[in-house]
């Protein structure tokens, strides 16, 4: 059969793992794309399968005419991806055959051949939602390698790859334990090499190591820092520590030992999710964590010569301006060397969704108007608080930066897009609220 998956923007682990199981397991013919303009190779399809990562896809005005091209076609559409999650929204917004739920690594290729046990889809104008039975072991077949993944830069890699699955964590606004699970499940570090090489010989040079939190890897009972640090090592022989990055690790779990793995075996950088200096809001996050154990390891890191980005939420419905002004002391305090601001974004099926929910659109920093010192740009407040820390990081940084005109325009025009699409995105969850609650 003749199978399409497209992969929005960017060819993602998950899209290049079910193409692999599809194409060396179940002999299917695969193309994966990430150009939507490509009707040619769409309408060559017997299904297209539409791997989505964020609820603003679902609304993508040009995803949406191209479903509804090709359902005029009579070419059978499917969604798959993180959107996954809430079926029931992409079944409403876009005219597909049905959305594979969840890990679809087992069960898609038994939907290809008219299994619906994982399936989402209407059925007499009634939505039938058939959970997967089970979640699978990371023991999969090579994945598909797109013949020009060595010109994708995300992040400064050319591809993140997968080494576990599942987090501890109870972030109110993260997906992965919802999606994944909080039991970690592990890749064996053969199968991984396997991977690695084959990425490379494909011209890959840069490879990010994801999962969550990356030294959570083989976690039984607590962090396995051998495995890990014989996983980072491994994948460093081949690739080249300057061109492998472990960045995403919560705070709570890193130490000397792992801090100096990530040193001697990758470009030497970690990003924390900080999320805010206020403890009150930490809290309200269920981040497991607070600004003193926050500061501690932002110090351990760089006691150990390792770099230290910080990432940091704003517009959440329960922060205060107190709560955005010790924020902004945090980032005074810590001196990190690079940070990455974001508007706070109601994931549907995660707990932040139910609080956006719950919080009047006039109390909600998305929508509540700013006052301050930037009206003048007609700005939201959660747009107004990303600005101001966009600037703000910078003079703080462990080497600043000034504020030219055009680095002013470039963070105003970033925290505007951020509210425009945060706006979208609830407005989205209202539309579905019977649903979500």
């Amino acid at each position: 059969m003749k199978i399409t998956i497209y992969s929005k923007d960017i060819y993602t682990y998950g899209a290049m793992l079910i193409g692999g199981i599809l194409k060396e397991t179940h002999k299917h013919s695969i193309k994966l794309t990430k150009d939507i303009t490509n009707k040619k190779l769409f309408l060559k399809s017997d299904i297209v399968i539409f791997s989505l990562y964020s609820t603003l896809n679902i609304i993508d005005p040009v995803i949406k005419e191209t479903i509804d091209y090709l359902k005029s076609k009579n070419i059978k559409i499917y969604v798959a991806g993180p959107v996954s999650a809430y079926p029931e929204i992409i079944l409403n917004e876009l005219n597909v055959d049905g959305v594979i739920l969840g890990e679809g690594e087992l069960t898609t290729p038994e939907i290809i051949n008219g299994s619906t046990e994982g399936l989402a889809y209407f059925e007499n104008g009634e939505m039938i939602v058939n959970k997967p039975k089970s979640k699978p072991d990371l023991d999969f077949s090579k994945i598909y390698v797109p013949k020009d993944i060595a010109a994708q830069n995300v992040r400064g890699a050319n591809v993140y790859i997968e080494t576990h699955r599942g987090c501890l964590g109870h972030c109110t606004f993260c997906q992965v334990p919802e999606f994944f699970g909080r039991d970690i499940r592990s890749k064996p570090i053969e199968l991984i090499i396997e991977e690695v090489k084959e990425l490379k010989k494909s011209g890959v040079n840069r490879i990010a190591i994801s999962g969550g939190t990356g030294s959570l890897y083989n976690f039984k009972n607590t962090v396995n820092k051998n495995k890990f640090i014989e996983m980072i090592e491994s994948v460093s022989n081949i690739i080249g520590k300057q061109n492998l990055s472990v960045p995403d690790m919560r705070v709570d779990y890193v130490d000397e030992e792992v801090l100096n793995a990530i040193k001697n075996y990758s470009i030497g950088w970690v990003f924390y999710g900080i999320e805010s200096g206020s403890d009150r809001l930490l809290n309200s996050m269920k981040k497991g964590t607070n600004s003193k154990k926050n500061l501690k390891a932002i110090e351990l890191a760089k006691d150990c010569g390792v770099k230290v980005a910080g990432s940091f939420i704003v517009g959440h419905p329960q922060e205060k301006e107190v709560d955005f002004l010790l924020t902004k002391d945090f980032i005074v305090d810590a001196e990190l060397d690079d940070v990455f601001v974001s508007a706070a974004e109601p994931i549907p099926k995660t707990e932040l969704c139910n609080e956006v929910l719950n919080t009047k659109m006039d109390e909600n920093p998305t929508f509540i108007s700013h006052n301050g010192p930037y009206r003048r740009y007609g700005l939201k407040e959660n747009e107004a608080r990303a600005y101001d820390l966009m600037l703000h990081s910078e003079m703080w940084k462990s080497n600043p930066r000034v504020i030219t005109n055009n680095l002013s325009k470039v963070y105003l025009d970033e925290a505007k897009m951020q509210g425009s699409d945060i706006r979208k995105a609830t407005e989205l969850i209202f539309k579905y609220r019977d649903f979500l609650i």
